[in-house]
């Protein structure tokens, strides 16, 4: 495959095709697993992410590319075979989580910095030595009546720049997410909190990545969706869809070749149908398509239940949720579909 950035990041976004986010630390995957009964090892942290990675209808055909831990960016397969091997024969790109976690911010209460630059050069070296080509950094956006404020979301939106500007001199194509928290404290925010947050922190985002000298071309945003809180559901699909396409006309630039949003504490179905109705009634200059993790991997993480003799059920439910999000992507997703599950 071609080592430009820009080649890799319009590859990323294929039409139809979009990103499993695979990246989950060691303390979120064990909240997973905990679900299911299952402990939490090296073992089968490997087991489950080798299932998902060889269910060869899903990763042909639906995914594009798969965001790892560095944990699973460096194992190797039951087999032996390296993980980021099995991605790449089944045409698809492996990427790297990079950022250290959302700290709590000094002097800012209920806000967070995300930490990890220092050192990052040096660890993107190491990863595209690893093979992988795009790298993913999550800035967390507090939402309620008073937050955030403008010091969180200038700080978090500086540190996606620098991040993308170091990605892109190591080979590594950005995926920059800013996520403006639809479930977090106290999760009662409108819609219309939630547009507003939305657009001042896309429009800080791209300030600093111009700041930065971040070349457009060669980066994939992950933003939210433009959603009401958790604890405040009225949205419909529609208007969720409309006020969503609206914030990113307002402050996406076209030369962006693509938008994967992430699913943030919206349920399976909620993440598809709303991804549906963007590209099925819109003219966007931007593919728009899914980087999602959970709202693609429960259903198979449910069907699989941590043993050996489930691994087919869990690729089958993997790759019919693949599929529905393929089809979200291409604007074509139906309710109806679902019951081939």
């Amino acid at each position: 495959m071609t080592e430009k950035l820009e080649d890799i990041a319009v590859a990323m976004v294929a039409n139809g095709r979009g990103l499993l986010a695979a990246d989950e630390s060691t303390a979120t995957i064990k909240k997973r697993f905990d679900t299911i009964g299952l402990e939490s090892t090296e073992t089968s942290r490997r087991d489950y992410r080798e299932m998902l990675l060889r269910a060869e209808k899903a990763m042909r055909k639906y995914i594009s590319g798969v965001i790892l831990y560095e944990e699973t960016l460096f194992q190797h397969a039951v087999d032996g075979t390296q993980l980021v091997d099995i991605i790449r024969a089944a045409g698809s790109i492996p990427g790297i989580k990079v950022d250290a976690g959302a700290k709590p911010m000094t002097n800012f209460p209920a806000e967070t910095i995300t930490e990890g630059l220092d050192g990052l050069a040096q660890r993107l070296a190491r990863y595209h030595e690893a093979g992988a080509r795009f790298a993913k950094w999550r800035g967390v956006i507090s939402i309620s009546d008073t937050l955030p404020t403008a010091g969180a979301v200038r700080a978090n939106a500086h540190a996606l720049a620098r991040y993308a500007a170091l990605c892109q001199d190591a080979g590594i194509v950005p995926i920059v997410e800013p996520e403006v928290l639809m479930d977090g404290a106290p999760g009662d925010h409108s819609i219309d909190r939630s547009e507003q947050v939305t657009e001042w922190t896309l429009r800080t985002t791209f300030e600093e990545l111009a700041a930065m000298r971040v070349k457009l071309e060669g980066m994939i945003l992950k933003p939210s969706m433009v959603i009401d809180g958790k604890k405040a559901r009225n949205a419909s699909v529609a208007e969720v869809a409309e006020r969503t396409i609206r914030v990113l006309k307002r402050t996406v630039p076209s030369a962006v070749p693509g938008i994967a949003f992430l699913s943030g504490g919206q349920s399976t179905e909620e993440a598809t149908a709303h991804l549906s109705a963007m590209n099925a009634s819109h003219d966007l200059p931007w593919k728009l398509t899914f980087s999602y993790g959970r709202a693609l991997q429960q259903e198979a993480l449910n069907a699989w239940h941590g043993k050996a003799d489930n691994i087919g059920a869990g690729q089958r439910a993997f790759a019919h949720r693949a599929e529905m999000c393929s089809l979200a992507a291409k604007g074509t997703w139906k309710k109806e579909l679902e019951k081939a599950a």
